[in-house]
């Protein structure tokens, strides 16, 4: 029997014609022929435009994401707010007041709040994101859609709560402006939709190769947490370049987040070392992450039900 009339939904199916056996034919026709199905196996086979096809898909797990992450507890979305002030304030207690640490000038809370606000949501995306199979599988084992509509929204949903928790930080150095505290923001504040971007690539890229890996290496899972703690602390979150002595100061550059930390903090704060160049240097191995990510992720996805 030939299907007739059935369009094409999946790029990633890729059909070929096969005659069938005389003796498998029912129709008794011998020029009968069957479709069989395999996934297509090219490397850098994204499918973009297909996503982009999906965006309607990834609003809705956009706002399930968000309104999920608190559901059924008592001060629901406020905690986007308690967690990054009580963070900070432990923060500035344990590593301005008892261990000294340097701030390069500006208030503890506010410095510690920056590094803190951008850090969470690098953390829980790509957090997130490397759970993507594993917490989903159900959901992926029953229908179809691109496989990358999870993370893209895990990413976009958690700048939901990124933007709260900066609306929060605007507040708080509003206070300290009318106590008589002087800021010094620059114009690398305007540089923070680029910086944003670069942290969410990090996030995603990172994410989804460590999500395409734990579907062979399901260790690598539980490695995220301690690796993530791991580092924040290689990471200039709770201090600044400046405090690290000089002859070693360029291996902390070895790390692409930095320049973004920085660059935050020159921002909003007008404290901080951060070059065009470093943010560059940056941009360029976030997107070497991305697409090697992106790929891997892509190759991995043909397959990932048997693993899982």
């Amino acid at each position: 029997m030939k299907a007739t009339g059935v369009p094409a939904v999946n790029p990633t199916i890729s059909a070929r014609r096969a005659e069938a056996p005389r003796e498998a034919d029912l129709s008794g026709d011998p020029a009968a022929a069957i479709t069989i199905i395999t996934p297509s196996r090219r490397w850098f086979d994204w499918r973009l435009r297909q996503l982009w096809r999906y965006r309607d898909l990834i609003s809705l797990f956009v706002w399930r994401d968000f309104v999920s992450v608190y559901k059924q507890t008592i001060l629901g979305p406020a905690w986007h707010i308690i967690r990054p002030l009580i963070t900070t304030l432990i923060f500035t207690v344990v590593f301005s007041r008892m261990a000294g640490l340097s701030t390069d000038g500006a208030p503890p809370f506010l410095f510690y709040m920056v590094g803190n606000v951008v850090w969470t949501y690098f953390s829980t995306s790509l957090d997130n994101t490397s759970k993507t199979f594993v917490a989903n599988a159900a959901l992926l084992g029953k229908v179809y859609f691109h496989r990358l509509v999870i993370p893209v929204s895990l990413v976009i949903s958690n700048l939901i709560a990124f933007g709260i928790q900066v609306g929060i930080l605007v507040v708080v150095m509003a206070i300290y402006v009318l106590s008589g505290v002087p800021l010094h923001t620059t114009t690398w504040i305007f540089v923070t939709p680029l910086l944003l971007v670069i942290m969410a690539g990090y996030a995603l890229g990172g994410g989804i190769i460590v999500c395409a890996m734990t579907t062979r290496y399901r260790d690598l899972s539980h490695l995220v947490t301690f690796g993530l703690q791991l580092l924040m602390y290689l990471t200039p979150v709770i201090y600044p370049v400046s405090s690290i002595p000089e002859r070693y100061r360029w291996a902390a550059y070895l790390n692409p987040l930095t320049p973004v930390f920085e660059g935050f903090r020159v921002g909003f704060l007008g404290v901080g070392t951060v070059t065009a160049a470093q943010l560059a240097a940056s941009a360029c191995v976030m997107l070497v992450i991305l697409l090697a990510g992106t790929t891997l992720f892509t190759r991995v996805e043909r397959v990932f039900m048997d693993t899982v």
